[in-house]
């Protein structure tokens, strides 16, 4: 077996965050007690006038850029002129798909239009429903809706923040299709109920899998258990183009449809036509260029070691605020090998914390230095469903009664969702490939405004 410690990129990685690390803490006076695992929870607020925990401008910027080695092949292909989809694609698709374990990839322009191309050509259209979580980025849902297909919202495992299985076969009518799970946070979905709810109903699996790259299930990359997974390299991706997704499947001939659909419908492998007779399908244009390829190569490289960091950072983050009141972080699946930690996240309960509202908690944690978020809104109850209802091509697809908006709501209540979306606490990716000293000083700055909770509170409502 490999020593992850031997990867000459990996070292180098932890060593420009080590030395980031050591910086941050001189910078900060963080005392040797701290560095050491302790927690002080005595120092003031720095909403109330204390100290900051953690210097803002400490924290890795996102995405990562370094022009000695990334901008060389990048600028190869601008002074080409070779800019439309050729061979630095194709490479970029042959390495994703082998990182992956996957037999093809297919580049496309961004990962809302993944699981579109995905879902249409595993043959998801009107009058088809697909059953979705409603924890996830609206592309997800986005994507059922442009094929004209019905989302139907399973809620979640309010431990895990996903889809729960559980939930599932009540959902499923003559009409389920497809199951799309979302590894969300990428924190990776229980896939071997998943599978086994599909194979029992003969529904297809599309993995959204956008911010679940290298995320593993019993040692499986997430991506390729169902029959196609979709990614996302978007600036804030775990690996950023700017713009620009991927397909991943074992299937040839689904991976040739795809081609061929991404393409403007010209015949491509399996997905062959008369010779020179044109398009053979309805399709769209949805092609990456050479110079994001050459940019996703270069990011490509340092992923594995940038996986690693940010598992073992969350791991260790996770181990030291899991015990403050009112702070209950995430939990995994026991099938879960490898996450790679989009987000890390907790939820917030402000009774613990005297009342102090996850407005007032973001503000105070932010006021320490430490960027964080409260994360998604519910989608179910999002006016984009009922517009789409209320078009004419729903209307002549869906009877309807399909298309009460009203009852449609009362079907698709998800109220473990709505809870969570009150609760949540986020944290970037970036944030997790600093150091454990900055992993201490998150969870400083939330030990201190736990043990001041009362005076922030009484001082914000002043």
């Amino acid at each position: 077996m490999k020593n992850k410690n031997s990867d000459p990129s990996r070292r180098k990685f932890l060593k420009q965050t080590s030395v980031a690390g050591i910086g941050t803490a001189l910078t900060l006076g963080i005392s040797p007690s701290l560095i050491a695992g302790g927690l002080d929870n005595s120092a003031t607020p720095a909403i109330l006038g204390g100290p900051l925990a953690s210097n803002p401008a400490k924290w890795i910027k996102w995405p990562i850029w370094i022009p000695e080695t990334d901008e060389k092949r990048v600028l190869e292909v601008l002074r080409s002129g070779i800019w439309s989809r050729a061979s630095v694609v194709n490479e970029f698709e042959a390495l994703w798909a082998k990182t992956n374990g996957a037999k093809r990839c297919l580049t496309v322009s961004n990962g809302t239009n993944a699981l579109i191309v995905a879902l249409n050509q595993l043959d998801i259209k009107g009058g088809d429903e697909v059953l979705v979580p409603p924890y996830t980025f609206i592309s997800t849902v986005q994507a059922i809706l442009m094929n004209g297909a019905m989302p139907v919202f399973v809620d979640i495992d309010p431990d895990t923040y996903q889809i729960d299985p559980a939930k599932m076969e009540a959902k499923i009518t003559p009409r389920t299709k497809a199951i799309l799970p979302v590894h969300i946070l990428g924190m990776p979905a229980d896939m071997p109920r998943i599978m086994a709810i599909a194979k029992k109903h003969n529904l297809v699996v599309i993995e959204d899998a956008c911010q679940a790259p290298l995320t593993e299930v019993n040692n499986q990359k997430v991506g390729t258990i169902g029959n196609a997974g979709c990614f996302s390299f978007q600036n804030s991706k775990n690996i950023p183009i700017g713009e620009g997704g991927a397909i991943i499947s074992n299937d040839i001939a689904f991976m040739d449809r795809c081609v061929s659909f991404q393409n403007l419908g010209l015949p491509f492998g399996t997905a062959v036509g008369t010779f020179n007779a044109g398009s053979v399908r309805i399709g769209t244009k949805v092609r990456l260029t050479e110079y994001q390829a050459a940019i996703g190569l270069a990011q490509i490289q340092r992923l594995d070691a940038q996986t690693t960091v940010r598992e073992e950072n969350a791991k260790y983050l996770k181990s030291k605020i899991e015990n403050i009141p009112g702070i209950v972080p995430y939990k995994l699946y026991d099938c879960a090998t490898r996450v790679s930690f989009h987000l890390f996240s907790f939820r917030y309960k402000q009774d613990a914390f005297k009342g102090l509202t996850r407005a007032a908690f973001l503000q105070a944690l932010r006021a320490e230095g430490v960027p964080c978020s409260g994360g998604y809104n519910p989608l179910n109850t999002q006016e984009f469903i009922k517009e789409a209802f209320e078009s004419k091509n729903y209307r002549r697809m869906y009877h309807k009664d399909m298309l009460d908006y009203k009852k449609y709501m009362e079907n698709n209540q998800c109220p473990e969702n709505d809870k969570l979306c009150t609760e949540a606490v986020w944290f970037t990716q970036n944030l997790l490939l600093g150091s454990k000293e900055d992993m201490d000083s998150i969870a400083s700055a939330i030990s201190k405004i736990y043990a001041s909770a009362d005076a922030i509170k009484k001082s914000l409502e002043k």
